[in-house]
Order: C-alpha cells, then structure tokens, then sequence
C-alpha cells in the first residue's frame, strides 16, 4: 500500500468530534500514516498542539490565519514562538491574505501575515500559507521580505500556472488539495503539471473541499488518495511515485526524519 501524508488538515476540529477514531481508522487502511493539522487562531493553534501530543503520527502548525488577523492581540507571537521553540509545533500557519471574504481589514491581514513571516525567519521555521483571491499582493509581500523568507507551503493552491511560477521561483512548495480534481479547473491543472516534483504536496484541508468523488460531503484525510491519483494522472507519473515524493516533500518541510 502506498504511503500518503495529508500536509493540511484539521481533524482535530470539533467537525470531527463525532467520530473522530473512525477517521483515523479509515486514514490507516488507506496509507495516510502521516498528517498535519494546522491552527487559524490562538483557540486552534492550542488545541492542535494539544492534538499532537496524543496522535503521534500527527505535526502541527501554529498561526494566526487571514480571517482571524483583526482578533491579534499583544503577546500571540510570543506564544506562537514558544511553540515553536518547544518543538510542540513544526511551522507558522496558516498565515496569508484572503480578499474573498475580507473578514478582516486588509492592511490588517498584510501587517499580522508579514509580522508571522518575520517571526519564522527568526526562528528558522517554515510558513504554510493561505491565499485567496490575493496572490498579487502576497507576491509583493513576499518580494518586500525576499532575504527574510523561509521554506513554506501554498496551501491548497488555487491561482494560475504564472502564478505558480513566481512562487516557486521563491522557493516555495505548491500544495494541491480537491479542487485540482473537479472537472472545470483547466488552470489549476495546467498549473499541476509544471511544479517540479520536489517542490509538490497533497493535501485535503478537511473537512473542507472534498475531491471528486466524494465532492459535496465532508471532507477527510483518507481522501487525499483521490487528490494523489489525478494528480499522477495530470503529470502522467506512476501514482506510487508521486506518494512516494510527496511523502518526502512533506516530511522535509516539517522536520521529519
């Protein structure tokens, strides 16, 4: 059986309070022996450090998420650094901009996400980022930080080939999740297949955005099998190769040996 790590979940959320142990059963029987679960605030970014400590086959990153950014408070990049110094958690996210929604003001969500980078660049961690309808503005933060960026991951990628272009010329990992299996998503396609195989991930963000076939149910990391599998079918690879590569992509980033 194939090996698979989800390296963006959040089964540790109270979506998954029900039946929790079932889910985790039915990752293992289909290879996900390895997984993420990343926070979006100060409530989550506690609970998945918590998480972890009982699921030993789970990392976690801490961060403050986009929608989240006008609720920052004096004192949460201390404690995001003093898990990060524990070795509690691995990475600093899910930090970016999202103008899809605009929850929070956006000169707010530049200040919080370029604060968050800066944070990892003292700290050597790498960044999971969450962009939506922004990936301009987070190119031109980026390009503003270029000699204070650390590895990092485009969760759930969602913007065109160029577009994946300047992020890996930055040098960041491009993490695909349901979307890049949906019939009518040409662009994202067409972006899977010019990311270099070590700089690629799969993903699920469960309980959110289910793959084809299960398209319009909750979501779960058992699930990033279908992500795997037209994946390889796009870049026309063998199917264990690419879990085998994104396994490693994965484990990279979050410090696995």
């Amino acid at each position: 059986m194939m090996e698979l790590f989800d390296s963006h979940c959040h089964v540790n959320e109270e979506k998954f309070d029900d039946d929790r142990e079932e889910v985790l059963r039915r990752m293992a029987e289909h290879g996900v022996t390895r997984y993420a679960v990343i926070g979006s605030d100060m409530a989550t970014s506690a609970a998945c450090v918590e998480y972890v400590k009982s699921h030993e086959k789970a990392v976690c990153a801490v961060g403050i998420h986009p929608h989240e950014a006008k609720e920052y408070r004096e004192g949460d990049l201390d404690r995001i650094a003093a898990w990060i110094r524990s070795g509690e958690a691995r990475a600093i996210g899910e930090i970016g901009l999202d103008y899809y929604y605009d929850l929070s003001p956006r000169e707010t969500q530049a200040e919080v996400c370029r604060m968050q980078m800066e944070l990892a660049w003292e700290l050597g961690a790498p960044v999971a980022f969450h962009v939506r309808d922004a990936h301009q503005d987070m190119l031109d933060l980026m390009k503003s930080m270029k000699g204070h960026l650390t590895p990092g991951i485009m969760h759930c990628f969602s913007g065109s080939a160029e577009i994946a272009k300047e992020y890996l010329k930055l040098g960041y990992c491009i993490s695909f999740a349901g979307p890049v299996t949906f019939k009518k998503a040409p662009k994202l396609q067409e972006a899977a297949r010019l990311v270099p195989a070590d700089r690629l991930l799969i993903e699920t963000d469960s309980p959110y955005l289910a793959p084809e076939p299960v398209r319009g149910r909750r979501n779960e990391p058992a699930n990033v099998r279908f992500v795997a599998a037209r994946l390889a079918e796009i870049r026309e690879e063998d199917p264990e190769t690419l879990a085998e590569q994104t396994f490693r992509n994965a484990a990279k980033i979050y410090g696995i040996a």
